[in-house]
């Protein structure tokens, strides 16, 4: 017994072939009784059976093995459930056969409120509340429904039946084969599933309507949702159904199953789980209301319905082996979203908006609290953190980098080769880098273990050296430290055009770049071209005064205008260049109206707005002045209103640049705003307030609202209060918060705790003003334990954390912040909150040198007033 405890995995013994499944879930005791018979092939001598169960009671009595050739019943002498390691060993009195043979299992568990495992949803049917029946197994949590081999390598095929209320429907991975009522339940049969994982079994009961189509091939699609918002989930409906047509020619294999239904679930942690065939989501990322919906919404529902379904290939046909590998799961559907979304929407120039993904990884893996791509993990609890920007965003990136290295011709090939080989079974990263060295005859293995295999990337550092350019490469840390990481760098760059392109690889820590054209004389030299290398560029000043002349000439594509200020950002944090150069740099962005580089410009301004804020108060005035300068011009392009035939990505930029121009306390925006918020009060259906543009009145209305005027709050909750839609509810969240009344701040952060949010719409409303620092923080103490008790079980409580305690920046916070989690600190929020402190100690240091800018305070001054 003793030697199974404390394993990352399960012994190999026995290996599970076929699951029958028997669920009774009760709604309204919100219990469930189920029985599983399990056929097991018996490898090795043994005397015990080791599986996974958490927090089941198992019915001793009911568990029996019997062997399939001579019918013998073995009854063990011992079972044990082992809490800590989520484990049930069963000890027999004498050796089990080696071959075929039934595990039979009965056992009896709790609908949880925690969104994982079997659980419980809640949802209002004409005025009543109601509950629903909902699973989430991914990463470790099949074993809180039913005993079973829970790790992705364990595949079998799955025979479920379920007891279920007759009035409501029951949903499972495959179609119903048979349906028996008797009274008020029914006994629902599935057809058997094809090989897979734990993970990736599913089901639901519960109320619901839906909208159905089919695929040109027969695939019967279905999008479920609350009963009377079928019509929200048509547009999810239409790109469910072409992008498993895209996905059919592009990995060259048919979706494997007969059906697909894609259903909304009104408290889910995740934004949605790939279940086979039963893929469910969140609300706001399936459904979309023209009335209601802002173009922001529309496009995440497509990129999120993409990727759920690029995992019917990639993850549940071939399945990751182990969870070391669930970057290849995330970061390839998240990067082949992006391929499907773009041929489907290509007037939403998508490729350029995936910049914001490799820029979310570059962030969090510039920290030196990151991880590899490839994570050893030893524990189940240990997965949810990897569920991160690491595993989806830099693992997209760098899959992207590879592909624009390889070709898209030979990478798509080679793909197709590698999923057909693994079909119904399991792969590592290595198989995949070796089918990809086999289509291109590329040395793929040993370029990509450079970047899976260690953390952090390459800051590359050039200069012209007469007749040449001079590359080194150093890892790039935010902290402004040196690390020692070396990388084989896909270097591509262009000269004075777009025409006049080289590449080489960069495998040594310095690299001249012979030129003996004459090219590096022109006017401008740009490296990493479309941003499609996972690194960030560091130009000498002559090559960077050539790129800041070249963005005012408007002569580079967006997707470059966009690395060169984001590249400098990262630079400037890291001290590595100062303050006044990136904002003269950011002055060069005064006529920009592409909606990705002016949502990166907004988003690099608060954070300098912030730290300046920290460092140099008596120049906020000056620098929220040259903002609103910046914002000005595309802001007066766009006016207020929605223009005839306007592309969806000015719908977009609409609301990000006036959310913006109020928090930055632009009067004009404030007052147009308050406006036509109060016609929106008035009439919900008014022409004046369309959903692109609620956020931006939601945030202006909250920069009035203070303690001895709170008319715009309680109008903001009013709205709150009186809609169903689940994303304009997480629009008024995310407002509330920007308040600069550390007292309304108090009152909104107590309203995320209330019965009237779900527990997984909280963290939206993280997101706190600077003045509401210092609240947050201590509102936060205050609750933890409350805190920790209902969300400590998932991976929302590192939002928690992260959103809490990373805006700071001084030492003496972040030693604060160290006391008090010391001793409150546990396995699944370990890695966030170093993250975080990390992040105060960088904030801390950038805002040092900022006060030490000896020319800063006349650039500010003379870029406030500047007339152009």
């Amino acid at each position: 017994m003793e030697q199974f405890k404390g394993q990352s995995r399960l012994p190999k013994f026995a290996v599970p072939k076929r699951y029958d499944i028997h669920l009774k879930p009760d709604l309204t005791t919100c219990n469930f009784a189920g029985s599983v018979a399990i056929d097991l092939d018996i490898v090795e001598t043994t005397h015990f059976i080791v599986l996974n169960a958490a927090e089941l009671t198992i019915d001793n009595r009911s568990v029996s093995f019997a062997t399939k050739t001579s019918s013998k019943v073995f009854e063990p002498k011992k079972v044990d459930s082992v809490e800590a390691d989520e484990i049930l060993v069963l000890e027999f009195a004498e050796t089990l056969p080696i071959g075929v043979g039934i595990l039979t299992i009965g056992f009896e568990g709790v609908l949880n409120e925690k969104m994982k495992g079997f659980y419980r949803s809640t949802y209002e049917h004409n005025g009543e509340k109601k509950n629903m029946a909902v699973t989430q197994f991914e990463p470790a949590d099949a074993r809180r429904c039913f005993p079973c081999w829970d790790e992705p390598s364990c595949k079998a095929t799955f025979k479920i039946t379920l007891d279920a209320p007759s009035e409501l429907v029951a949903l499972s991975n495959m179609p119903v084969i048979e349906e028996k009522v008797n009274g008020h339940l029914k006994t629902v049969s599935y057809q058997e599933s094809p090989i897979m994982s734990t993970y990736l079994v599913a089901v639901v009961i519960g109320l619901f309507d839906y909208v159905e189509d089919h695929t040109s091939d027969g695939i019967k699609v279905r999008v479920y949702c609350q009963v009377g918002k079928a019509n929200q989930g048509k547009f999810a409906l239409n790109v469910a159904v072409k992008t498993l047509e895209l996905y059919r020619e592009y990995f060259a294999v048919p979706y494997s199953l007969p059906k697909l239904d894609m259903i909304a679930i009104p408290d889910f942690a995740a934004g949605a789980m790939e279940n086979y065939g039963l893929v469910t989501y969140r609300e706001t990322a399936l459904l979309y209301d023209d009335q209601h919906s802002a173009a922001a919404n529309k496009q995440r529902v497509a990129t999120v319905v993409a990727h759920e379904l690029a995992h019917q290939w990639f993850g549940n046909l071939v399945t990751m082996e182990w969870w070391t590998h669930l970057w290849l799961n995330e970061g390839f559907a998240t990067w082949v979203s992006y391929l499907a979304t773009d041929s489907l929407f290509p007037e939403w120039k998508i490729w350029t908006q995936f910049l914001d993904e490799s820029t979310e990884g570059l962030r969090l893996d510039g920290l030196e609290e990151s991880h590899p791509i490839e994570v050893d993990v030893n524990h189940a609890s240990e997965i949810d953190e990897i569920f991160d920007a690491i595993s989806y965003r830099k693992g997209a990136s760098v899959i992207r980098m590879l592909q624009s290295y390889l070709g898209a011709e030979i990478f798509q090939r080679s793909l197709a080769s590698y999923i057909k080989k693994y079909a119904c079974s399991n792969a590592k990263t290595e198989d995949l880098w070796t089918a990809l060295e086999e289509g291109s005859n590329e040395p793929v293995n040993q370029l990509m273990n450079s970047w899976t295999k260690q953390k952090g990337y390459p800051v590359v550092s050039v200069k012209v050296k007469e007749q040449k350019l001079e590359f080194e490469q150093s890892q790039f840390l935010s902290s402004g430290s040196s690390g020692n990481g070396q990388w084989i760098v896909p270097i591509t760059l262009c000269f004075g055009s777009y025409n006049v392109r080289k590449n080489f690889l960069l495998q040594t820590k310095i690299q001249d770049f012979l030129d003996e054209s004459g090219n590096a004389a022109c006017s401008w030299i740009k490296v990493n071209v479309d941003q499609t290398g996972f690194y960030r560029v560091k130009y000498d000043e002559e090559l960077a005064a050539r790129l800041r002349h070249a963005i005012e000439k408007k002569l580079l594509t967006e997707t470059d205008r966009f690395g060169i200020l984001d590249d400098s950002f990262a630079l400037c944090m890291a001290r590595q260049q100062s303050l006044t150069s990136l904002l003269t740099l950011m002055g060069s962005f005064r006529e920009e109206v592409n909606y990705t580089v002016l949502s990166n410009l907004i988003s690099v301004s608060y954070k300098v707005g912030r730290i300046a804020a920290d460092a140099r108060p008596d120049l906020l005035d000056y620098i929220k002045q040259f903002f609103i300068s910046l914002f000005q011009y595309s802001a007066e392009k766009l006016g207020w209103d929605p223009k005839q035939g306007e592309s969806h990505l000015d719908s977009m930029l609409r609301g990000e640049i006036l959310t913006a121009l109020a928090l930055l306390g632009h009067d004009e925006t404030l007052n147009e705003a308050c406006k036509r918020f109060h016609a929106f009060l008035d009439n919900r259906t008014t022409p004046l307030l369309p959903p692109d543009l609620r956020k931006a009145a939601y945030v202006a209305v909250m920069q009035k609202v203070s303690q001895s005027d709170k008319s715009g709050y309680e109008s903001l909750l009013r709205i709150y209060r009186e809609t169903d839609l689940s994303q304009e509810k997480t629009r008024i969240l995310g407002s509330l918060a920007s308040c600069p009344d550390a007292n309304i701040i108090l009152d909104s952060l107590n309203f995320l705790l209330s019965s009237e949010v779900r527990n997984q719409d909280a963290v939206f409303g993280l997101a706190v003003s600077r003045e509401g620092r210092e609240t947050a923080w201590k509102w936060l103490k205050d609750n933890w334990e409350y805190i920790s008790k209902t969300w400590g079980s998932g991976f929302l409580i590192t939002r928690f954390v992260s959103a809490v305690v990373s805006p700071f920046a001084s030492l003496e916070k972040a030693e604060e912040v160290e006391e008090f989690f010391a001793s409150r600190s546990k396995p699944s929020i370990a890695r966030t909150l170093k993250q975080s402190i990390e992040r105060v100690h960088i904030n801390a240091k950038w805002v040092q040198s900022i006060q030490n800018e000896e020319h800063l305070v006349d650039a500010v001054k003379e870029l406030a007033f500047r007339k152009y």
